[in-house]
């Protein structure tokens, strides 16, 4: 839906109790983004890039664009400061699906909108926010069980495959929805693979790699390994080609350019692809549609398909 709206352009990066320079003429729609952690990985920089890009595109958005940088307080006063600036809506990148529930509940009384973005908040704050943009992590993991299942039985292994797995961030959203996709379905479609133990590597690919050092001692016997994504897939199998332990299967969620890369090399078997464009775009047309009083699904997902060596030619290599 096009806004009719028209005011000047001004998209602010700031940090917490900074004012967008200038006074927005009265009729622009101030939207304030706080994002969990823009410097972790190529991800969230390239999607602070395009929401910027975005927002400057609509001469209707005045965009004050802020990053917790993991920190949940310093997340939950940025919430406040925006609250305390009157924005029109605010967009989130929860650091803690359930610490930032009440900060939600704040900007929900003060009458300011919220949108939900990439990773969600816990269930018990949905009835504070307007709608949830990003993808659907649990299908993602589901659908990476299902590359890895595929795989194994093409290998003929699927009745005595054991695998690791590498999460994301303790308490992050994301993490935990990608790990309980990826459990609940590999059961169902590989009954007689063995999870042998999973550990979080944080999103960080240099831990990553430390925690499938540490797996790579324990057990002798790992066929594949399940990765939260592929930065933390590409840590685990610069530790497997260090140890010089080869067949391993390596699948992720969200295909990062190292991920794909290993991919064209042979040494990574499947992601899930995601784009990070595509998110933050589909975060700020959200809050428009919100604005604009359109019906939106709380519930606001966007497609993140297989991806594997075979099928990996019908996709353009991530520019993250």
């Amino acid at each position: 839906m096009t806004i009719s709206i028209k005011a000047r352009i001004a998209v602010t990066t700031a940090l917490v109790g900074s004012v967008a320079a200038g006074a927005a003429a009265a009729d622009t729609m101030k939207i304030g983004i706080t994002q969990n952690n823009v410097g972790v990985d190529s991800y969230q920089t390239t999607y602070e890039k395009a929401f910027i890009a975005a927002a400057q595109a609509n001469p209707d958005i005045e965009a004050v664009v802020l990053d917790a940088g993991g920190d949940v307080a310093r997340q939950i006063a940025q919430v406040e400061d925006l609250i305390q600036q009157q924005v029109d809506a605010i967009i989130i990148w929860p650091t803690n699906g359930e610490a930032v529930v009440p900060a939600v509940r704040k900007a929900h009384s003060a009458g300011i909108p919220v949108i939900v973005t990439n990773s969600n908040i816990a269930e018990q704050g949905f009835e504070f926010a307007a709608s949830f943009s990003g993808p659907d992590n649990i299908t993602q993991g589901a659908r990476a069980a299902e590359i890895m299942c595929e795989k194994f039985t093409e290998m003929g292994i699927e009745t005595e495959a054991q695998i690791v797995q590498i999460s994301g961030q303790p308490g992050y959203t994301t993490a935990i929805e990608r790990a309980k996709g990826f459990e609940d379905r590999l059961p169902e479609v590989c009954p007689d693979v063995t999870l042998v133990e999973t550990q979080p590597g944080d999103w960080n690919r240099e831990k990553s790699q430390k925690v499938m050092e540490a797996f790579l001692v324990k057990y002798d016997d790992i066929d594949g390994v399940y990765a939260g994504d592929d930065n933390m897939g590409v840590g685990a199998l610069n530790a497997a080609k260090a140890a010089g332990r080869d067949g391993i299967i390596f699948v992720g969620a969200t295909n990062f350019s190292v991920g794909y890369e290993a991919m064209e090399r042979g040494e990574y078997w499947g992601s899930i692809y995601q784009s990070p464009v595509d998110d933050a775009e589909a975060a700020l047309k959200t809050a428009l549609d919100v604005l604009s009083g359109a019906e939106v699904p709380f519930l606001n997902y966007f497609d993140t398909p297989k991806i594997t060596q075979e099928n990996m030619d019908q996709f353009d290599k991530p520019v993250f």
